[in-house]
């Protein structure tokens, strides 16, 4: 199975271009510190040995101006795979859907935290979102989540809503594992396995959690595989928001998952983010 990245940044150094616009007004540290372009991203995959990875809109840089993403996905259509960020409040909310997916994007981010806005915002769930999500539903387009575990109970509501819709959770939600098995702390990250849509994805900052107190890398992954089965899992680099190159940060998951069967590794490292972001037939209007 090829490796496929499902979490990665571009920054384009052109300012004047792509000024930054950021969600919440301030820039993220790292997008200054060690912002990545598109051929950039491109050589750090190559030393990797990564097929293919998802380019996710730097939202803390470029809010919802996806173009940046749209050019690296234009530039690259047999490596890229992008989604792009909507304001699923806006009444073109839809419309913008549309207009990012004729683009040739793949999917979209809604971003309720993040390094530079701590906390979980309150308007996930809002009843303004439905048509957003009723969309994504009907006409089977991913869903890219950036959540704390405060803001699953709203989601678990959303599932209710819109049973038909696939999500994956940015960083697994963030749980705090410190406790150890059985998670008693992220008792509602497992709960959660109930809905056939929710997707993980592993990224550096579930694997640091997950090294954290009691807690051990490769049985959380294991728990999670139990729970969810690993074609509900994906990791991802999260390059070059987190630090490291991709080989180091595929290097540390892959110890994580080492204990999984092989065909299992070839789904969280791979084959989850391969069937996730393929095209899905509609599923019908929403409850």
């Amino acid at each position: 199975m090829l490796v496929i990245d499902s979490h990665t940044h571009v920054i384009s150094p052109d300012t004047g271009r792509y000024p930054a616009a950021p969600i919440g007004g301030r820039r993220s540290d790292w997008s200054q510190r060690r912002p990545v372009d598109i051929d950039g991203l491109v050589r750090a995959l190559d030393d990797a040995g990564i097929a293919k990875a998802v380019v996710v809109q730097a939202s803390t840089v470029y809010g919802h101006d996806n173009r940046y993403v749209a050019e690296a996905v234009r530039a690259h259509p047999d490596r890229f795979i992008g989604v792009y960020s909507i304001d699923a409040l806006a009444p073109d909310a839809v419309e913008r859907i549309r207009h990012w997916q004729a683009e040739g994007l793949s999917g979209f981010r809604l971003f309720t935290t993040g390094t530079t806005m701590p906390g979980q915002a309150d308007w996930l769930g809002h009843e303004d979102s439905y048509p957003a999500w009723a969309h994504a539903e009907e006409h089977g387009i991913p869903v890219c989540l950036q959540m704390t575990m405060q803001g699953l109970p709203t989601l678990r509501e959303l599932m209710k809503r819109f049973p038909g819709v696939r999500v994956l959770l940015d960083h697994c939600a963030r749980p705090d594992l410190s406790d150890g098995r059985p998670y008693r702390r992220a008792e509602d990250l497992f709960a959660m396995a109930e809905f056939p849509g929710v997707h993980l994805k592993l990224t550096h900052r579930a694997l640091d959690a997950a090294a954290a107190g009691g807690s051990v890398p490769a049985e959380f992954l294991a728990d999670l595989v139990a729970a969810y089965g690993a074609d509900r899992i994906a990791w991802g680099s999260n390059f070059p928001a987190a630090e490291g190159t991709p080989a180091e940060l595929l290097a540390q998951a892959r110890k994580a998952a080492s204990e999984l069967p092989g065909a299992d590794q070839d789904l969280v490292f791979g084959g989850t983010t391969a069937a996730f972001y393929a095209p899905a037939a509609p599923t019908g209007a929403s409850r």
